[in-house]
């Protein structure tokens, strides 16, 4: 897909409807050694944090790509055109740790522009990210009740904070400069 560099100044998403319907896949790791895991997420967000372009993501320990993003200093979130959402349940349903599923969908992973963590070619969004902070949830920290029932068992998240340090997309990405 034919993307163009996207000023985060100029980065419009419907954050909703990208993590709740459209899904981002998560990936870290090294593409240039093939080492690297991915994950359809559902939760996210994007916006400034310390005064930079900034991204939050979060990952259960239990899950595969938490190695990852563990022993790598960056990430990529992409979003796809609709006619993926198939790969993207099977990269959310399946674990990295049990078989090779990426060769399992029609998705093909690329070098990212500054990380060494994957993008990919069907990609209508890309952003990459270092990441400059992380944290773990802690229960007696949550307000709301229906934030516990998410933690069946545990295995609370780690949230991880990344700088953005590239977006490229597709024009329903940008919008104009705002005064």
């Amino acid at each position: 897909m034919d993307l163009h560099v996207i000023d985060p100044f100029e980065f419009s998403v419907s954050p909703h409807n990208l993590f709740d319907r459209q899904m981002v896949l998560l990936t870290s790791g090294d593409f240039s050694k093939g080492d690297y895991n991915c994950m359809t997420i559902g939760w996210g967000l994007f916006g400034t944090m310390w005064s930079v372009p900034a991204a939050l993501v979060v990952v259960r320990p239990s899950r595969f790509t938490y190695e990852f993003m563990e022993r790598f200093d960056n990430f990529t979130m992409t979003a796809f055109p609709r006619e993926f959402k198939r790969d993207l349940v099977y990269l959310g349903r399946h674990s990295g740790r049990d078989e090779d599923k990426l060769s399992k969908t029609q998705l093909n992973a690329v070098a990212a522009d500054f990380v060494s963590s994957p993008t990919f070619a069907e990609a209508e969004l890309s952003v990459e990210c270092k990441k400059i902070y992380y944290s773990d949830y802690t229960p007696d920290h949550f307000l709301a009740p229906f934030i516990q029932k998410q933690y069946d068992g545990g295995d609370y998240h780690r949230l991880y904070y990344g700088e953005i340090l590239q977006i490229k997309g597709i024009s329903k990405y940008q919008s104009g400069s705002e005064q």
